[in-house]
C-alpha cells in the first residue's frame, strides 16, 4: 500500500524514491545511506557529509502517529539500523561517507522514537 506523504524537506539531499531508497549527497553525489520504505514513521535527520555539505530530511505520512520517546539503542544487523523490539530494518547510514550526523526516526510497529549520533 503507497503511504501518502504529509511533510518531505530535503535540503542539499535526494531520495532515490519518493520516501525511500538509496539516500544520495547533491553537492558530491555520494551514496550517503539507505532509507527502507515502510518500515519507518517519521525520519528526522541532518548531517554533513564527508565533502562538506550539510543536508537535512525531514519525512512524515499522512497515517503518521505520535511516537513515543525512549532511551533504546537501535541495533545493528548488517549494517542496518533496526528496532530493538523485532529487528526490523530502519535506515543504513555509511559511517564512511559522513563526517557527523543527528538523527531521530520513529518505528512505525512499536512508534518508539530512536536517537543516534555520530
Amino acid at each position: 500500500m503507497t503511504r501518502v506523504i504529509k511533510n518531505k524537506k530535503l535540503e542539499n539531499t535526494r531520495l532515490a524514491t519518493n520516501y525511500g531508497g538509496w539516500i544520495y549527497c547533491d553537492i558530491c553525489n555520494e551514496n550517503i545511506g539507505y532509507l527502507c520504505y515502510s518500515t519507518y514513521d517519521v525520519l528526522e535527520l541532518k548531517y554533513q557529509c564527508n565533502c562538506g555539505n550539510n543536508g537535512s530530511i525531514l519525512l512524515d505520512f499522512e497515517d503518521s502517529t505520535r511516537g513515543k520517546t525512549c532511551n533504546d539503542e537501535l541495533v545493528i544487523i548488517k549494517n542496518r539500523f533496526c528496532c530493538p523490539k523485532d529487528n526490523e530494518p530502519l535506515i543504513t547510514i555509511l559511517d564512511k561517507k559522513i563526517a557527523s550526523y543527528e538523527m531521530k526516526i520513529t518505528c512505525k510497529s512499536c512508534t518508539n522514537i530512536y536517537k543516534k549520533t555520530k
